[in-house]
């Protein structure tokens, strides 16, 4: 028998969100609409709220700018390289980028590695929760985002990395 997957959906300013977790009520996805690689619901699912308690007073408190850390069980499935990865962006500080660069070199890859790097990132289920929005290209640039990066944007300047136009 396979383990239920659990899910809800929160309003957000980014739009509606839809998270899932598993029978330990750890989260295992956030996903937003037309997210690259974001879930859907499946057949089987059970929508329930009570596991998403925790998770919603501190989306809600970070929306509103009163919250910098979030402290919630998250468990990503995906290979060795990509979970290291996923880990490197929980150090990124609210408030900060990096670039893929750094986040190769924080797990000890090459510099050949970025573009990997960039892959696992890319692939990160766990949107807003796993920083995965502060890490910006070697120059600067606002690089790619699987949420879009219009919710890039929005989430840098909730944190003050980017000023409001």
């Amino acid at each position: 028998m396979t383990t239920p997957t659990y899910f809800t959906r929160l309003g957000s300013p980014l739009g509606p969100l839809l998270l899932t977790a598993d029978a330990d009520g750890a989260l295992t996805s956030l996903s937003v609409p037309e997210q690259k690689g974001g879930r859907t619901v499946l057949d089987g699912w059970r929508q329930d709220d009570g596991p998403f308690r925790a998770a919603a007073e501190q989306l809600a408190a970070y929306f509103a700018g009163d919250l910098k850390e979030f402290d919630l069980p998250l468990r990503a499935h995906g290979t060795a390289f990509r979970v290291r990865v996923w880990e490197a962006l929980d150090s990124v500080p609210y408030g900060a980028t990096t670039t893929y660069g750094e986040i190769a070199a924080r797990i000890g890859a090459p510099r050949a590695a970025v573009r990997a790097v960039g892959g696992a990132i890319g692939a990160n289920p766990l949107l807003v929760l796993r920083p995965c929005h502060r890490v910006i290209g070697a120059n600067g640039s606002l690089t790619g985002y699987a949420g879009g990066l219009e919710r890039k944007t929005r989430l840098l300047t909730l944190e003050g990395v980017l000023r409001t136009l």
